[in-house]
């Protein structure tokens, strides 16, 4: 079992107990791999992974974003600062898309982001191309989220 399968089931396994979503879109991988592909992918509402840097930055957290990307261990996150970086449109957009709450999904979110964004920069910096488009991301995201090495 891969890195982010563990963490996938701890995350969604202890969401599960806190709220049960209709149609069940907390256990839908592909849903969630779209959802966190909408944040990295170049193409997405965020302006891709350096997008998402500069928000971080902003929010004056820059060297947070920055452990998850380089080598070495990631700082935590927490899922306050989570909206505080990328804002309460953006986390209700996601949680809307994954049909669950914005309080169910920034603590999901705090666990598998830093993980995410660490096993898609195995070279420890933002590559110049970014991250690639959301179908190209879209692949990726789901073999990671699978325990699959890309």
């Amino acid at each position: 079992m891969g890195l982010l399968d563990s963490v996938l089931g701890q995350v969604l396994g202890g969401a599960a107990q806190q709220q049960q979503p209709q149609g069940g879109g907390l256990g839908d991988l592909g849903g969630l791999a779209g959802a966190l592909g909408g944040l990295l992918a170049n193409n997405g509402g965020q302006g891709g992974l350096g997008g998402l840097v500069s928000k971080f930055e902003q929010a004056g957290m820059g060297d947070v974003i920055g452990s998850w990307i380089g080598k070495g261990e990631n700082q935590p996150v927490s899922g306050d600062q989570l909206q505080n970086a990328l804002g309460s449109d953006t986390i209700a957009s996601i949680a809307s898309k994954l049909g669950i709450n914005a309080q169910t999904l920034l603590p999901m979110l705090a666990t598998m982001l830093p993980a995410l964004i660490d096993q898609l920069t195995p070279h420890g910096k933002v590559p110049d191309q970014g991250l690639g488009n959301h179908d190209d991301l879209l692949g990726s995201l789901s073999g990671l989220l699978q325990g699959k090495q890309s």
